[in-house]
C-alpha cells in the first residue's frame, strides 16, 4: 500500500523522483539520438557497417562520458559498484541491441529505422508486465495493439514498395532489446550511479568493437572518420542524458519522448539526404506515437490516484 499523500510536493510526484527533470533529460536525450542517426545513417553510405559503428560511437564518447564523471560530486569515486555481473548482463545487452540499431540504419530509410524504434516503449510497457509486475489494465493494453498496427502500417505488407522485411526484422529485434535495457537500468538504479551504469557500458562497447574491428573494418576517408567521431560524442551526450532520466522519472512517463527523434529523422532524412518519408511511415509513426502518448498520459493519471487514493485499481 502507498504511502499517504503529504502537503505540498508529494501531492504531485513521490519523495526521490523528479518527473519535469525527468523529461526534460529524455528530449535532450532524443535530440543526441537524433543527430547521431543522422550522422551514421551518412557514413553508412561510404560502406560503414554495425560493428565499426559500435566501435566509433563508444570510444570516442568515451571521453564525453569520463569529463562527466569528474565534474560529478566524488568524482571515480562514482564509477565502483556493488553488482559488476550485473554491469556485464547490462552491457551484453545493450551491446547486441545497439548492433542491431545500427544495422536497421543500414538497411532502411532514416525515417523508417527511427520509426520502428519508437516501439521500444511499447515492448517497455510489456516487460514491465512480465518482469517488473506492474500492473497494466485493459487501456494500456489496447494501446499497445494500436502500435503495433501502427508497425504493419509502416511495414507496407503487399506494396510495390514494402519496406525489405530483414530491416523490419533487425528494428522490432532492436526495440525489443532496447526496452530490455530499460527495465535493467531501472533494476540497477537503487545501487548503481548514472556514471558507473554509463561508464562501464562504453567500456564493454569499446572492447567488443575493437574486438570486431580487425576483422571487419576498414580505412574511411576523413569526411567519414568525422561523422563516425562526431557520433561518438554525440552519442555520448545521448547515453547520458537518457539514463539521467530514468535515475529521476519511471519508464512510461519518459520513454514516449523518444517518439520526438521522428522530427529529427524527417529534418534530417531530408536535409542531408534528399529523401522524404511516406504517408505509410508517418501514418504507422502516428499510430506508434499516439499509443506512447496515451500510455503515459494514463501513468500519469494512474500515479496521482495511488497518491490521493491509495487502494484505488490499475486501469
Amino acid at each position: 500500500m502507498s504511502a499517504p499523500a503529504r502537503p505540498g510536493r508529494d501531492h504531485v510526484t513521490p519523495a526521490g523522483e523528479d518527473i519535469a527533470g525527468g523529461i526534460g533529460l529524455r528530449i535532450a536525450a532524443a535530440g543526441c539520438f537524433s543527430i547521431m542517426a543522422a550522422l551514421l545513417k551518412l557514413a553508412s553510405l561510404d560502406g560503414v557497417i554495425a560493428p565499426e559503428m559500435l566501435f566509433y560511437r563508444a570510444f570516442f564518447g568515451l571521453p564525453v562520458v569520463l569529463v562527466w564523471v569528474l565534474t560529478q560530486p566524488g568524482g571515480l569515486s562514482g564509477l565502483t559498484t556493488r553488482r559488476p555481473l550485473a554491469h556485464v548482463g547490462r552491457s551484453a545487452l545493450g551491446i547486441v541491441s545497439i548492433l542491431c540499431v545500427f544495422q536497421t540504419l543500414t538497411l532502411l530509410p532514416l525515417a523508417d529505422a527511427t520509426t520502428l524504434s519508437f516501439t521500444a516503449p511499447i515492448f517497455a510497457t510489456i516487460l514491465s508486465f512480465l518482469i517488473l509486475k506492474e500492473a497494466v489494465g485493459p487501456r494500456r493494453w489496447a494501446a499497445v495493439a494500436v502500435g503495433f498496427v501502427g508497425v504493419v502500417i509502416v511495414m507496407r505488407p503487399g506494396a510495390d514498395h514494402a519496406v525489405p522485411v530483414v530491416g523490419i526484422a533487425f528494428g522490432l529485434m532492436a526495440a525489443l532489446l532496447t526496452a530490455g535495457v530499460t527495465i535493467t537500468l531501472r533494476q540497477l538504479r537503487d545501487t548503481e550511479h548514472v556514471a558507473a551504469i554509463v561508464f562501464w557500458f562504453f567500456v564493454g562497447s569499446s572492447i567488443v568493437g575493437a574486438i570486431l574491428l580487425p576483422f571487419v573494418g576498414h580505412w574511411r576517408s576523413p569526411q567519414t572518420l568525422v561523422l563516425l567521431v562526431g557520433s561518438g560524442i554525440v552519442g555520448g551526450l545521448a547515453q547520458l542524458f537518457m539514463t539521467a532520466s530514468l535515475q529521476k522519472a519511471p519508464v512510461a512517463v519518459v520513454a514516449p519522448f523518444d517518439y520526438l527523434q521522428i522530427v529529427g529523422a524527417v529534418v534530417f532524412g531530408w536535409w542531408l539526404m534528399s529523401t522524404t518519408p511516406t504517408l505509410s511511415t508517418l501514418a504507422g509513426a502516428a499510430l506508434i506515437a499516439s499509443s506512447g502518448l496515451y500510455t503515459a498520459w494514463r501513468e500519469h493519471v494512474r500515479r496521482q490516484e495511488r497518491l490521493i487514493q491509495p487502494t484505488a485499481p490499475p486501469v
